[in-house]
């Protein structure tokens, strides 16, 4: 199995047609051949977890078979045909899952690997379906780790998406390496106080958390590829 995530940014005259992609796009990605698992989602403005919208800028998770299901996807399929047509730019990801637990709407959409030897660049999933009498709580506490994930040693960039606004959230982030992960992760007084915090008030109904290893990049987002040159080291 490979996971690609593609990020859009569309023109600011096309931001209609791009909702619209959220609804018809659905059925040529359900009949895709080699794609076990999508998911068509928005896109805050800060690169992490955000209550604002970027309207521009959306993004496909996929789940492919193999990498030949999803070149053939690529080159051939009506989305990304769409997206040439009405977008600016886009950038995307090609990874293996290394490690995954939880669930995305009752499935394990990356399997249950559980890689030890990680090497390389690192990306980083974090998704949930926030409870609705914890959204308050959820919200409170999101500006302070996104700011010291942001700033933090070895961060490359990261994409805050979502299938819904508000409730339902995920953060992917890309890393230099495992180790730059867990000392953000564990290290952090104010991240480690927010996890704490999301166990003992129950803030989550569902919850993932994966770990990619990625081996191709290509295409631009904001005017450069976030990997170029660190793929080949």
């Amino acid at each position: 199995m490979i996971v690609s995530l593609t990020i859009i940014r569309y023109r600011k005259l096309f931001v209609p047609f791009a909702l619209l992609a959220m609804a018809i796009h659905r059925l040529p990605l359900l009949m895709q051949k080699g794609c076990s698992f999508y998911k068509l989602l928005g896109s805050g403005k800060n690169g992490t977890f955000d209550l604002e919208p970027d309207w521009q800028q959306w993004g496909l998770l996929a789940c492919w078979d193999s990498r030949e299901n999803f070149d053939a996807f690529y080159n051939r399929s009506f989305v990304p045909s769409w997206w040439k047509l009405l977008g600016t730019e886009s950038w995307t990801m090609i990874c293996q899952p290394l490690q995954s637990h939880g669930s995305w709407d009752g499935k394990e959409p990356f399997g249950k690997p559980d890689a030890s030897d990680i090497n390389g660049p690192v990306a980083v999933l974090t998704r949930a379906t926030i409870k609705l009498s914890r959204l308050k709580n959820f919200w409170a506490n999101v500006d302070t780790v996104a700011n010291i994930m942001t700033s933090a040693p070895g961060y490359i960039n990261s994409f805050g998406v979502g299938e819904a606004p508000v409730y339902r959230q995920a953060t992917f982030s890309v890393w230099e390496s495992l180790e730059h992960v867990k000392a953000f992760a564990y290290k952090s007084p104010e991240h480690a106080e927010v996890i704490k915090k999301t166990r003992s008030e129950g803030w989550y109904s569902e919850e993932l958390f994966a770990r990619f290893k990625p081996i191709a990049s290509f295409g631009t987002i904001y005017g450069k590829d976030p990997l170029n040159g660190l793929l080949n080291k």
